[in-house]
Order: C-alpha cells, then structure tokens, then sequence
C-alpha cells in the first residue's frame, strides 16, 4: 500500500472541498477502501477522514426512515423500528459480511462498495474497471459469480452488496452534498450506472460529492417484506442470486408489490415486469410462480454463470411465498 496523507475536515462543506481535489478518495469505516489500496487497487494521494463529519441518527419520521450515512450497518440492523417497518433492510444487513465488518461498515460506504470480481482485483490482470480499454477477461474466465443483467461487452462484474437491493425495491433516495453548497437528492436507481462502454464510471456523483443520507418512504409493502440470499456459504459470502419483496395484501387480492434483486446486475436490480405480474392478482402460490419466472426476462449469461437465470426464478417465488404468509 503506498502512502497517503489523511485530511481530517471539520464540517460537510470543508470535506466536499478536500475531496474534489486530484487523486482523492472518502474514507468511513474504510471496509472496502482499505482492501483496494493493499491490493493496489486503489491508490488515491489523500484520503478525506469523513468521521465525525457527516451524520449518523436513525430517524423514523411519518414520512418514512432516514438514515444517516455514517450509521454503522449492524446498528441500522438492529434498530426496532427498522426491524418492524422494513424488514427487508434489516435482512439484507444482517446478511452481508461478518459482524465485526458490520460494525464497522457505513451505510454510505455500502451504497458505493466496489466489484467482487477477481479480475478487477487483481492488478496482474486487465480490466476496463480499472484501465479503461484493457479488456475483460471475466467474459471468457471465470465468471460463475458474475452479472446477468445490465452487461456489456466492456465489463459484466457484479454489484456486490446486499443492502442497496432492499432499498432500490423500496425507493430509496440518497441525499448527497457537493462543493460551493451543491445539495441535491437522487433517487437511488439514478445512483447507479451499468457499464456501457465505460465500466469506470459506476455512480452518477459529481466529483467531491458524498453521501449525506439515505431516506426509505414509508409503505405497507415496506413493513410487510423480507430479503432472500442464496450463497455458496451461510455467513461471509456474496450473493450468488438474492431478492428484497415487499406486498401489500388486502382481502386475499396483491394491492401493491416491490421486487428488486442482487447478485446478477452490474447495479441492484429492480424487477418491474415481476411487480406487474402481482399486482391485482390473488396471493397465491401459482401467481408467485408465474411472477417469478419473468425474474430471468432479458438477462445474458456467460459461459458459467447460465445457471443463476432459473435460480432467479427460484429465489424470487421463494421470497414471494415468504411474505404472504
């Protein structure tokens, strides 16, 4: 790892200034970041110390949940409210990494995980991730945990984390801050990018902007939802295929339905044509089979990788069935 100078800001608008600068990365709870730069992924000249700076509540408002981009993952995990009112956030948390990464690990360092994908892990092999026009060798290697959806011929590495799945099924936005007071709020679908022809570029953030907030509106499907991972491992593993839902249930009939998925697109990935197969329809075992087999509906597998478009369909009437009851 090579060094680096550590800028410790004092507010929001001090950091967002510090970190617009050349050769410039934030640092949180530093999960990920620290990794990349051992692994000489990552070689930023500064890092701006985000600690103490941005905020850190839960809040539960009539509105819904906002949470600040500094609370730690097992706290949001463990907060009741979130518990009884987003079950699926809380899930998807509690999945994910270890829980000593989890308290460690910020919500808006989660948001902005990098790749798991080996290739781009690894220096000693090309990657249009992280050299632009250098290749990508995961289309015709090893690319049993990589992405279905969103590919291109620049890049098919899977977005890896759990979390952003629950809150993309529910709307989410993310209430960003940038240099000269430049505060907007985007929805967290217009967060992501997928690849296209340049794999670099993963988020829409403006160059020293961060992560401030994340706000979940409330909603019955919201409350009524729960999260399914499917892994090589119980505990420390990616995602082969994961699914957030949520529904709405009124009188036998599916009044409302979210369903979003990991583990298979470059970004988290909503399922509209799935929520439209389920809404107005009976909550019944046969409607959560044919909803859950257009899971897999415009998805492009690679040469080991075919097997995750059934076990889509799979996953999503599994998580399906577990909220109706």
């Amino acid at each position: 790892m090579r060094n680096f100078l550590l800028v410790r800001p004092d507010n929001v608008e001090a950091a967002v200034n510090a970190g617009a600068g050349p050769d410039t990365a934030y640092i949180a709870g530093g999960t990920d970041l620290m990794q990349l730069m051992k692994q000489e992924v990552e070689r930023p000249a500064r890092l701006v110390d985000l600690d103490g700076v941005l905020p850190d509540a839960i809040e539960i408002r009539p509105e819904g949940l906002r949470i600040g981009a500094l609370a730690r993952m097992a706290d949001v995990a463990a907060h009741p409210e979130v518990q009884r009112n987003y079950r699926a956030l809380s899930e998807s948390l509690l999945s994910a990494a270890s829980p000593q990464i989890r308290n460690m690990g910020t919500i808006g360092g989660n948001l902005l995980q990098r790749t798991r994908c080996s290739y781009f892990r690894d220096t000693g092999f090309a990657c249009n991730k992280r050299e632009p026009g250098s290749g990508c060798p995961a289309i015709g290697g090893d690319n049993r945990i990589l992405a279905v959806l969103g590919v291109s011929e620049h890049c098919i590495a899977t977005h890896p984390s759990d979390m952003p799945v629950a809150l993309m099924a529910f709307d989410a936005t993310v209430e960003v801050s940038g240099p000269d007071n430049a505060n907007r709020t985007i929805p967290l679908a217009e967060l992501y990018r997928v690849p296209g022809d340049s794999p670099k570029t993963e988020t829409t953030l403006r160059p020293g902007e961060v992560i401030v907030a994340v706000v979940v509106p409330a909603s019955s499907a919201a409350k009524r939802s729960a999260y399914v991972k499917v892994r090589d491992r119980e505990s420390f593993a990616f995602a082969l295929v994961s699914a957030a839902v949520g529904m709405e249930i009124a009188d036998g009939t599916i009044r409302d339905a979210r369903v979003a998925m990991g583990g298979v697109g470059t970004m988290p990935w909503r399922m509209p044509q799935v929520e439209a197969a389920l809404r107005g329809q009976q909550a019944r075992p046969e409607v959560f089979a044919a909803a859950a087999s257009r899971a897999s509906e415009g998805a492009r597998a690679a040469s080991g990788n075919g097997f995750k478009l059934r076990l889509m369909q799979r996953v999503a009437e599994r998580a399906l069935q577990s909220v109706a009851v």
